[in-house]
């Protein structure tokens, strides 16, 4: 794994990132997750699916996980939802999550781009799928890294 990816986030920045994703998926029967690597290998769109799919992110019970995807060294990142999100939503619900990251990005304040995301992605998750007494945490809330 690249030095880079590593030096990213400090264990500080990745633990609060945790506690973000704890705390939306408490307003949301949704799993997010958060996965960060070196380079997508020119094609986001691709690899946000497999990384989606290598993490079985599509064997939630409502298919409402989504993922906040960075490609450190390319300078990029995406958001994917599963089906059972886009069924419900239009393009407009992942660009104003994006909006806020890319805002922070371009700052500089990668943490605060991901915990805002983070948190928008779970305050709009909300709406379609709210947190249910009988809700049961079925992803990891920790930060994968390729």
């Amino acid at each position: 794994m690249s030095n880079k990816v590593e030096q990213f986030l400090t264990a500080t920045e990745e633990q609060t990132i945790v506690d973000a994703i704890i705390k939306a998926e408490q307003l949301t029967s949704g799993e997010i997750r958060v996965h960060i690597e070196a380079n997508c290998n020119g094609n986001i769109d691709a690899r946000i699916i497999e990384i989606f799919e290598t993490l079985q992110m599509h064997q939630t019970a409502e298919r409402n996980g989504v993922i906040i995807y960075v490609a450190v060294l390319d300078k990029a990142f995406a958001i994917y939802g599963d089906d059972g999100i886009n069924r419900k939503v239009d393009l407009e619900f992942w660009n104003s999550t994006k909006d806020i990251m890319q805002n922070h990005f371009k700052s500089g304040e990668f943490t605060k781009g991901i915990t805002q995301g983070i948190i928008k992605a779970g305050e709009e998750l909300s709406r379609f799928f709210p947190c249910l007494d009988s809700d049961t945490d079925e992803l990891p809330n920790t930060i994968s890294k390729g």
